[in-house]
């Protein structure tokens, strides 16, 4: 094997071993946040301490989950220049790892730049969720960050589904043979 190749593949090592660190950091701590900390704060710490302590946890995650977000978009341009630079055709399924990502990407910062701030200033202002009309807001904003959270999981799933069939395909971009019609081989 040549110095080509073996940089070649070490690129790809490495875009492989940072693509998995950051999806996971980023889909772990949407799931361990949202059905485990999240609730377990909200059910024994009183309020308003629990929702003040939410929102700085969720906030910080905001910080770990862009720069998750913003690297594993930089992994997925990365590895279109490897494909290009070795020659490859640009792939269908490249293209949707780019689009999945920065979907989930936008998601993010949504919340981080918008509703995060929005529900941390409610609850600062003494807003409780379904009370008066700031309470309403406040329940409005929430559900609007858990849908949020939620297309962002089924989004990052959907990324991990794309990533794992594509390094099933023999050749960059291509279908595996078991993905055929119904009934062929």
């Amino acid at each position: 094997m040549n110095d080509s190749h073996s940089s070649v593949r070490l690129a790809r090592t490495l875009l492989y071993v940072v693509r998995y660190v950051m999806v996971s950091i980023w889909l772990g701590g949407l799931v361990l946040l949202g059905t485990n900390v999240a609730p377990l704060i909200f059910r024994n710490v009183p309020a308003p301490t629990s929702a003040d302590a939410m929102t700085l946890v969720f906030m910080r995650f905001d910080r770990f989950a862009v720069a998750s977000g913003i690297m594993l978009l930089a992994v997925e341009i990365a590895s279109a220049l490897n494909a290009r630079a070795a020659l490859q055709a640009p792939n269908l399924l490249g293209t949707w790892r780019v689009l999945l990502a920065s979907a989930a990407l936008v998601s993010r910062l949504i919340e981080a730049a918008w509703l995060a701030p929005a529900i941390a200033s409610l609850h600062r202002n003494g807003a409780v969720r379904g009370l008066g009309t700031l309470g309403e807001t406040l329940a409005r904003l929430h559900g609007w960050a858990e849908a949020s959270g939620k297309i962002e999981v089924g989004l990052l799933l959907a990324y991990i589904g794309i990533v794992a069939w594509s390094e099933s395909c023999p050749i960059p971009g291509s279908v595996p043979a078991s993905a055929g019609p119904i009934g062929t081989k």
